[in-house]
């Protein structure tokens, strides 16, 4: 596998995380008269072959300059993994479906926030990482951040929904923890070059979103197949969120095959303070105490997970070692190479 450098790393997630800020600023902004002009399930489909076309562009590019050099692995054996991250998030969006059933809108964000922590457990369980006491304690506060900024509004049902909900808000977050955690895995697995792998998740996830729409259509036949209108009620604007759609998987997929699925977790929970604090400027959301105070834990949490801290002792002067020069090179730390920080951060 390639040797990534912790700046490669570090603007990627920036990236990650001004293009997931984006989304929602751009998804309100795409309303007409406060709904969607469009269907918005073909927003997927077409990011998911967005995302398939240029991964297939990049490794015909690739495939020029490296020819039989070029790693691919075309076995069914291992072709076959590659739709389960799709079903996983099939059933993943049912059952979010099932939980709002249960719980408010404002119960429903808190507790979709579980994925951080189920992310970290499924992290160590699944993948056999490593994660310091300071971790822990660092994704804990970054759960808690991301329900403290939340809480503004919520009113007094906030959090009184019946059990039934709470166990489907569970295994929400576990179905959401366990489509990333795998798909780093499926990513990680061998050294097949990235855009190969691309292909076949966002081929298979193309073609489940076809059939999801297809499925819609049987079930509440609308008089034309969803063909024929895919585009009925995009703009500008709906175009710009299938672009930024896509290239936020592109750099997902990018950050769990070089880095890891935390680094996701933290890039994605810091675009929601983003996209908040965004919302005061552009459509005049009034800031909140939860608000400002959730940033605050966030950023502390995020200080603590990538800083060196209770690590063997063993690797302790090393790891100051590669603090101190990579502090030279570039102001930030938490994308280091494994070799660098003892294996505090497995990177792929």
């Amino acid at each position: 596998m390639s040797q990534i450098s912790a700046t490669q790393k570090l603007v990627v997630a920036g990236m990650l995380t001004c293009f997931t800020s984006s989304q929602g600023l751009l998804m309100t902004a795409s309303k007409v008269g406060g709904k969607y002009p469009y269907n918005v399930a073909t927003i997927p489909l077409l990011a998911e072959f967005c995302k398939f076309c240029v991964s297939s562009v990049f490794l015909y590019r690739e495939y020029k300059e490296k020819g039989q050099n070029l790693q691919i692995t075309t076995a069914w054996s291992s072709v076959r993994l590659f739709p389960i991250p799709s079903i996983i998030y099939l059933f993943h969006n049912n059952v979010q479906f099932y939980t709002m059933a249960y719980v408010d809108a404002a119960t429903y964000q808190i507790l979709g926030n579980l994925k951080i922590i189920t992310t970290g457990f499924l992290f160590w369980i699944a993948l056999k990482r490593h994660l310091s006491r300071n971790q822990w304690l660092a994704l804990s506060l970054l759960t808690l951040g991301a329900a403290v900024s939340q809480v503004s509004g919520c009113g007094n049902t906030m959090l009184s929904a019946p059990v039934l909900g709470y166990l489907f808000a569970c295994l929400s977050a576990v179905l959401s923890a366990l489509a990333g955690v795998y798909t780093e895995f499926l990513l990680k697995k061998n050294n097949d070059t990235l855009y190969w792998q691309n292909i076949q998740l966002y081929g298979f996830g193309t073609l489940f979103n076809a059939a999801r729409l297809t499925y819609d259509d049987v079930q509440s036949p609308s008089g034309s197949f969803w063909l024929f209108d895919l585009t009925d009620g995009y703009n500008y604007i709906t175009w710009l969120i299938v672009i930024n759609f896509s290239f936020s998987g592109l750099f997902i997929s990018w950050i769990q095959k070089y880095s890891n699925t935390i680094v996701k977790v933290y890039a994605t929970s810091s675009a929601m303070m983003v996209t908040a604090f965004l919302s005061i400027f552009f459509f005049d959301l009034e800031p909140t105490l939860q608000l400002f105070l959730g940033i605050s834990i966030v950023c502390t949490s995020i200080m603590l997970y990538f800083l060196p801290g209770d690590l063997p002792v063993s690797t302790s002067l090393a790891v100051a070692t590669s603090t101190s020069k990579m502090m030279d090179s570039l102001g930030g730390k938490g994308f280091e190479d494994d070799e660098e920080i003892g294996g505090r951060i497995k990177t792929r």
